[in-house]
Formats: C-alpha cells, structure tokens, sequence
C-alpha cells in the first residue's frame, strides 16, 4: 500500500503540474501592447488613460525602479470562440514569488473604471462569460515597477530601497499578453485533485479514508486523456464526485475563514505605494464577492479605507455597496495595524478612538474586535485600551513566531495591568495569508492547543503583507472542504461572527496574565532613532497642543483647531504602524518619515505658542508654562506662573587622580577622568547608586549580525562580545558650573556626554551626542546599580508591568531584550533607583552578584541607543542623534512617573500679565492626567482622561476651573458608559475611586 501511495502522489503531481493546469487555457490569441512610461510619481488615471502611448513587444524590458508604466492592451476575440469563456492573461513580468513583493498591476477600461488588480496569483482579466465572439477588447493597465527587496538572497543590503539610490534601469521583462479560453471543466477538475491530493498527503498512513482517496484519484488519472485533458476533464471528475462528497465527522475542528489581505501601511514600499496596493486589493475582492456568493471578506486599518476613499472613488463606490451587503467587513476598529509597545497611552487610546470612529462614521458600523495579525507583541496595558474603546475580543497570530517558548493556548482570556480581561484568539494556522492548503488546514487541527475544551479557530485567508487578498483558487478550495470527511470544516464568516460563537462555545477559557512578549524581533525597539524620537516628541507636542488650546479655549476664546489637531494625530498614528515605528521599513519609508516629524513639530509648535501666548496676555511677568501633570518649580500641573527660585546651588569640584565631583546638598556626583560616574550618593538616605567597583554612563558597544531579519532581530550572543567605551579624548567642566562635559571616539564615531547635576534636583542628567557611522553594531549605555531586587517596573501604557532581574524559567531569559517608556524603576524596600529617558524604548536589566568586602547585587541597567543594520536600510541611523537619561536615586515609583513625564515635557517661558490657573487639577500625585482637551463633537465639553499610575487604589478629587453642568464618565470615544453612574459631585469638585492602574474618562460640560 506504501508503494502504490506513493506512485500515485508522484503521478498526480506530474499530470497535474505539466497536462491538467496547462490545459485550463487551451487556446490563445496575442494581444496588441502599447506603452507609457510616467515620468516621476504616480499620475491621476484620467491622465494615464490620456497618455501618447507607443508600441512594446512582449520580451521588452520596461520599469525602472518604483517608476510607473501604463499599458494599453487591445484586441478581438476570435469568431470561434463564441458562447466559451474568455479572459485575457497580462502577465507583467511576475515571477514565482509572493503578491505584493514585486511588480503589480490595476486594471482600467477605457472610462476609468477599475476592473481588478494583477499580481502573480492574479494574472487574468474576464472578457465574456459567455463571449459573443468578434467583440473588441480595450484594457489598460497601471503598472508598478516596484522592485523585490526581499529576494532570493534573502537579507541582502541593496539600494533598491529608495528610489534616489534605486538606479534608473529597467526591472522587469513583459509576459504573456494574451486572450485565452477558459475551460472551467478542467479548473475545478484541478481543484479536485489538489484538495483531495492535499488532503491524502496529511491523514495518517493507515488511515481508510487515505486510501478510499488514493483509489479514487488514481482512477481519476485514469479517466484523463492526456492527449485530450479538455474533453476528458469531465469524465476524470467523476471518479471524485463520492469521495468529495462524504461529510467530516460531526467532532471535526471547526474553521472560520475570513478573507483577508493583510497590507503593510508601509514596509518594502513606501506609504504612496500602498494606497496604491488598497486598491489593487479592494478591486479584486469586490470582483470576487460578484462571483462567489458564500465569501466574506474583512479589511483592518481604517487609514486604508480613507485611502480608497479618497484617492480611488470608483472603487471606492464599489466598496461601499459590499459593506452594505454585508461582506466586504471593517475590521479592527483601528486607524492601522499599529506597534503596541512603543506607543505612548494616549496614542494608543487614539489609534482606536480614530480606527472606531471612522468606520462608526462612514458605515455605522461598531467594531468588536481589535485585528492585529502582524504587531510584534503586545504591551499589558492593551487589554483595558481596547475595553474602555468598547470592543471585546483580540486576533493576532504573530506570537507563534516565537524561537524559545510556545505559547500554550490559542484561546484565553487576556488580563491586563488593571485587571481587564480581553476574549483573545491566536489562529492555530500559524499565518495570516493561508491559502487554505491541505497542509495549512491539517496544521491548524494539530496544531490547536485547546483541544478537549473548544474545536473552532480562525483562518485569515488571502495573500497579505504587500496585498492581493483571496484567490478564487482560495475560494474554491474552501468550497471542497466545507464538509469533508478527513479535514476540519471551513465555513466563510466574518470576524464578528467567529468571536461570538467562539466566545459563546468556550466560556471559561484561560487566563494569560500581563504582556504578550514576542520572543523574536526584539531590535524593532531600538532601529531607527530617529523614527523613534520623532513619535515620543509628537505624542508629547500633541498633549501640549490640547491642553494649552483648551484651557486658552475656555480661558479666552481662543479657536480650538480641531481639524489640525485631527489631522495631525491621524499623521502620527500612521507612523506608529508595525513597520514604521519599530524600524523595519525601508529607506524611503523613515526618510519621509523624519520629514513629516519636522512638520508636524512646526505646526504643533506654532499652536502651542498661540495658544500660550493668548493665556499669557500683556505685560513683563516672566511665566513658566508647565504641561506635565505634576507642579514643578513651584508651578502647577496644566498652569503656567512666575518660576520658584532654584534650590541649592550646584558646586563644581575637582577630583584627585582626575575628573570632577558635583554637589548639590541633595546629590554628590563623582565622574573620574575616564569622564565615568564612578558614584552617585544620596546625602539625605547616606545610600552610594553605583554598584562598587562599577561604573555609570558607561557606553558599551557589542557586534550586531543576527541569523535572519536584519532590523528586526537582536540575537542573545550579541552579548558574548562588546567593548567599554571607556576611552576620553576629553574630560572638562561645563560653563554653568553644574556640569561635565565627555568626548570620546571610537570606531568612525563619536560620542559627547554632557553630566549635569542641576541645583536643587534630585536626578543627574545624561545628555549623550552620538555621531554615529558605525555598520552592524549595537550600542549601550550602562548604569550597574547597587541594589538588590527581583524585579523591576518598565512604564506602559497607563501604568507598569513588572518583570524579573533573573533568569530562572526559559521565559524569563528570552526577554533579554524589552520595551519601557518613560522610566523603569528598580527598588529595595524604602530605596529605590529610576533611570528615565526621552525617546529611548529598548533597554536590559542583568544582574551579578558580588563577593569579598563589597559583597552584594550589582543589577545593571542598560539602555538601548543605536544599532546599524543594513537591510532593508542599508544606511540605518547614520548620522548625529541626541538623547537625554537622568538617573534617580531615592526614587519611589512615583517619583520615576513624575521624573519621565518631566524629561518629556520640557517646561516653556516666556512673559505676560500673569499666572494662567489650571483648567483642571486632581489632589492624588498617583492620579496623572493624560489628557485635557475639548470633546472632539465640537459641542465645547472638556474632555479629561486619567489613571492610577502607581499601582494601588486611590480616591481622587478633580476640580474644575470653570463652572461645570454635568459630569459623565465615558469611553475613550466620549460616549456615556452604560451602567455607570456619574461620578460624585459638587459644583466643579468631582470624586472619583480607580482601582490599580485604572484609566477614566470624563466628559465636563461647561456651564
């Protein structure tokens, strides 16, 4: 039996690959091509339809790199072929590779509608079903020449990633050009052979069912007249009729397929290109859902959606009229498929707030779910993010990736920092571009570690990262597998519909408690600084925008520049996708990215010092404008007065054997003449910082080649080596008496340290200067602590996680490379130690124990500054970056939370009349306000956002300034929760109860 198994699946791949799928065109006629090359960017489609085209031959070379060409394609279907299907095959030069990853077309008639798209999975185009015969074709295709980056050698550097490097020769070489009979007979007599030769391929040797098949295929075989595959094509279908017909057992596993195609924002192509690759994708899936009835397809990101709309109205149109039928589905309920790590609180609450909204707007349509099949782990904060945004459930597949541990379930419940708990599923088909393969399917039922309890699972199904989508190959295949014996059943539903019944089938399903670290692409904390530094300024510049536009709003009628702010979140947002913000976009991509960083800088900029300057009014009051949400300098939080003076005056001394010491009766700092902290004492608790014999503001640079995924992955033995950047070229006192200054080279590198200690402050800044020409490195920035603690606090959103200093379970040592973002905090009981920063993400913490006179816990610190891949971007942060760290003895959590909220928002002077009173306080220093702003409905409520960030219980009271009518709590979109009562209140005075790390919203209306 083993013998005849075999013979048959080596027949059936040869008939198949070289007689059955040739013969599904078995007649041809060559189009007539024409040419127009588009000079620079894009064009409008009126204008390419437009275009003076010229002749090309089928062989020619065309498309320089991310350039666009316009192919005209005509001619006439045969007399002959009446009343047979017809589809023209323009083949653009495809390879064999995936959709999305090289060159693509969208379809035009000659009135500019779009047709469909063409990629390598998708190369035909109908023309009569029935044909008439004699009818003229016209056809017109937008070509991209975009150039495959990721190629057969694998993680290459290549210039290819922007086109000012990419060269101006042709790419690509023009395929078939054809108008072709189609034979549906032998299509589905191929979609018989494939489903039930894949299907053979997974059930088990022994198994009756394999051999009912083997036996019905190899009669199939049999039936097919090699010389004659089209006339026989019927008669080799039938032998397969009995056994596609026998239903799967009533225990089969039970697969929802959603059509899909997951579109990176931007990735290998830069953002124009994908607004192009939407409505490629766009096209063909609403061409699909004409031609087959049973199929649901949902698209997440509603930045793409708007994309469509805008750019593309006619397929827009169609698009429209699918979501109305119910089957083209908004998913996700965000504006992308954003990172979740890095992501400031309130960016992350907006990434909702914007993605839920918009589809609330166009469509009426509240999504349920957050859809997130690519992000590289998920942040612990999410699950109350995604709860108080009104959604319940979370999809994403990428945590199978990871290279140390399995995760133990693919159905849980997922708790969060506060103790909101998210319904979550992780498709056990380990992919979000199944194709729905008898492999892929086989898998998924292996594979689902919640056997026993639940038996459904989701399957994305389509060609996804550069677009594409489902086939009607897909299709089909689903179409053989709805009720098969042997195989789990596939049943086209949407997102909504699969969470539902998979909720309702398995009600008490596992707990995962706390973040869900991906064990794999770690260096996307820390890759492009400057994209990185970028976001943590515009989130920041962002709250500064609201709050100074509201309370100068109410203060003084001040316009509130609604639309610009909306228009500038949603720019950020943007940039916070997967592949944007960690990094591992291509050249062009972070290029623009720096660019529009700037802009809405200079915009935000130019409203918060309208706003200030109509708070300040007339006069020569020097003011300081505090936005943070703790007072400072004798300042409130959210109000601007005259400065208190400064504390105790930093004195500058002189250190034997070389170097200075700093000292400013809280703080004495030592920096030897390495220009290193050798100490840091805490007068007040007579407690040394640095662990003994150690050294703080350490660079360390390590070598940086990972196996595989070049911007993406940091590999645990880039720590085997690495070298102290101890070496000085110069150690000197700073001109304001309270600093040092450091340089050193190394490399083709350089390095400025700028050690400050400023009077009455109880952190000691690092400012570091980095000229950075270094390729395939990683560069750190140590402080080894003398503290003894098993864990630590890294700030997420609306709140910390904690994590272990210790190694102890496979899961501990593979997060040996995290995310934090404004602090983490280590601490004893009564002590403790912040390090703050930025705009830094990636970080470390290790520790060692010491023995003989200084023994104890040395636990170190390490921050992540740089690193220099070279693929996709080949110059990776190449060039001059600034950070700024301060470590913080005695710090309790609070003070870390306060301390990186300060280092974030740096205080604004200028003068005026007077002070400007906050339009909002809270008397809890464990109560942070996130955000002050108007309600976005234009009806001039306040809007104020809030949590418990220190990780305990509190009792707060907010107190207005203004005259207040009403207090509501709301969700993150300002909507009344229901079943909520109002909060306390008197007059403007309102009492709130959070529990830990609890986030509120409050809508104020305004008297």
């Amino acid at each position: 039996m083993h013998d005849d198994r075999s013979l048959v699946e080596a027949r059936l791949r040869r008939v198949l690959d070289e007689r059955v799928r040739p013969a599904v065109y078995p007649e041809s006629v060559p189009l007539e091509a024409a040419v127009w090359h588009a000079p620079g960017e894009p064009v409008p489609v009126a204008e390419g339809l437009a275009a003076g085209y010229g002749p090309v031959a089928v062989g020619a070379r065309w498309g320089a790199p991310w350039g666009t060409s316009w192919f005209r394609v005509t001619g006439t279907v045969p007399e002959a072929w009446a009343g047979r299907t017809v589809e023209a095959l323009l083949d653009l030069g495809f390879d064999d590779g995936m959709p999305g990853f090289q060159c693509e077309g969208l379809v035009y008639r000659p009135d500019g509608t779009p047709v469909k798209g063409l990629n390598p999975a998708n190369q035909w185009v109908r023309v009569g079903a029935p044909a008439e015969g004699g009818e003229p074709v016209l056809l017109y295709v937008e070509a991209a020449a975009n150039p495959v980056i990721l190629g057969r050698r694998g993680f290459a550097p290549t210039p290819l990633g922007d086109r000012d490097t990419a060269g101006g020769d042709p790419l690509y070489t023009l395929g078939r050009m054809d108008l072709a009979v189609f034979d549906a007979t032998v299509w589905h007599l191929v979609r018989d052979l494939e489903v039930l030769g894949e299907l053979m391929a997974e059930l088990p040797a022994d198994s009756p069912r394999r051999y009912d098949i083997l036996r019905a295929v190899d009669r199939a075989l049999d039936a097919v007249d090699l010389q004659d595959v089209g006339g026989t094509a019927a008669r080799a279908r039938e032998p397969l009729a009995g056994v596609l017909a026998a239903p799967a057992v009533p225990s089969a596993h039970r697969i929802t397929a959603v059509g899909h195609a997951h579109i990176d924002s931007a990735w290998l192509w830069p953002l124009r290109e994908t607004v192009r690759k939407v409505a490629r994708t766009a096209a063909n899936m609403t061409a699909l859902l004409d031609d087959e009835p049973d199929f649901v397809f949902a698209m997440s990101q509603a930045q793409q959606w708007a994309w469509v709309r805008d750019h593309r109205p006619e397929v827009w149109a169609r698009v429209k009229k699918a979501v109305a039928d119910g089957r083209f589905v908004p998913a996700g309920g965000m504006w992308v498929e954003s990172d979740t790590n890095m992501p400031g609180s309130e960016a992350m609450a907006r990434q909702f707030v914007h993605g839920k909204r918009f589809f609330l707007d166009e469509f009426g349509i509240e999504n349920d779910e957050a859809w997130l099949p690519d992000t590289f782990g998920f942040a612990a904060g999410l699950p109350q993010i995604i709860a108080a945004a009104g959604s319940k459930y979370l999809l994403t597949q990428k945590i199978s990736w990871s290279q140390t541990n399995g995760f133990p379930h693919h159905t849980f419940r997922w708790e969060g920092i506060d103790g909101t708990r998210i319904f979550t599923h992780f498709p056990p088909v380990d992919t979000y571009n199944c194709a729905m393969t008898g492999r892929e399917i086989a898998h998924a039922v292996r594979n689902f570690k919640d056997k026993g309890r639940a038996r459904h699972s989701l399957a994305p199904t389509g060609f996804g990262d550069g677009g594409g989508g489902t086939t009607r190959e897909m299709v089909a295949r689903a179409a053989r597998l709805r009720d098969l014996e042997g195989s789990a059943t596939v049943t086209w539903q949407t997102p909504k519909q699969f969470f539902e019944q998979a909720a309702a089938d398995y009600p008490e399903p596992p707990v995962w408690v706390g973040e869900l670290y991906l064990e794999l692409h770690r260096a996307t904390l820390t890759s492009q600084a400057g994209t990185k530094q970028g976001n943590r300024r515009s989130e920041h510049l962002l709250r500064e925008a609201e709050l100074w536009a509201a309370t100068a709003a109410v203060r003084t009628g001040f316009p509130y520049p609604y639309e610009e702010l909306d228009r500038l979140w949603k720019t950020v947002l943007l940039h916070q996708f997967h592949d944007i913000l960690p990094g591992s976009s291509i050249a062009w991509v972070h290029r623009e990215a720096r660019a529009v960083y700037a802009r809405v800088a200079e915009e935000l900029t130019g409203v918060i010092e309208a706003a200030q300057r109509a708070l300040a009014g007339d006069g020569g009051t020097p003011l300081l404008f505090n936005a943070a949400p703790h007072a400072r300098a004798g300042v409130p939080a959210g109000g601007a007065a005259t400065p208190a003076p400064a504390g105790h005056a930093t004195v500058l001394g002189t250190r034997e054997g070389g170097g200075f010491v700093l000292d400013n009766g809280l703080l004495r700092a030592v920096i030897d003449e390495r220009g290193l902290i050798v100490s840091l004492y805490d007068i007040e608790a007579g407690r040394e910082t640095v662990a003994p014999g150690a050294a703080a503001g350490l660079l360390q640079l390590h070598p940086d080649l990972p196996n595989k995924w070049d911007a993406w992955d940091v590999d645990a033995f880039y720590r085997n080596t690495g070298t102290d950047l101890s070496g000085a070229d110069s150690v000197t006192a700073g001109e304001d008496g309270a600093s040092v200054r450091v340089v050193r080279s190394f490399g083709s590198s350089r390095a400025t340290q700028v050690l400050t200690l400023a009077p009455g402050e109880r952190r000691l800044e690092v400012e570091t200067e980095v000229d950075w020409h270094e390729t395939e490195k990683f560069l750190k920035l140590a402080f080894p602590l003398d503290l003894h603690a098993d864990r630590y606090a890294a700030e997420t959103q609306f709140g910390h996680v904690h994590r272990p200093t210790h190694t102890n379970t496979s899961w501990d040592a593979a997060r040996f490379e995290a995310c934090n973002h404004r602090f983490v905090h280590l601490a004893e009981p009564g002590w403790g130690v912040a390090v703050v920063n930025d705009s830094t993400y990636g970080h470390d913490v290790t520790r060692t124990v010491r023995t003989g006179a200084d023994a104890g816990t040395t636990t170190t610190v390490r921050v992540s500054l740089l690193r220099a891949p070279r693929f996709p971007d080949p110059g990776t942060d190449q060039g001059t970056h600034r950070f700024r760290h301060a470590l913080v003895p005695g710090a309790g959590i609070g003070d870390a939370v306060r301390e990186g909220w300060r280092i974030n928002l740096p205080e604004r002077r200028l003068t005026g009349a007077g002070e400007v009173a906050p339009l909002v306080t809270v008397d809890r220093e464990s109560v942070v306000i996130t955000a002050v702003k108007l309600a976005d409905d234009g009806g001039g409520d306040l809007v104020v956002r809030f949590h418990e960030a220190h990780g305990g219980r509190a009792r707060a009271t907010l107190t207005a300034g203004f005259e207040v009518a009403g207090a509501t709590v709301t969700d993150l979109l300002e909507r009344p929760l229901g079943g909520v009562p109002a909060p306390e209140r008197d007059g403007g005075r309102i009492t709130v109860r959070l529990r830990p790390f609890q986030l509120m919203t409050l809508r104020l209306k305004r008297a």
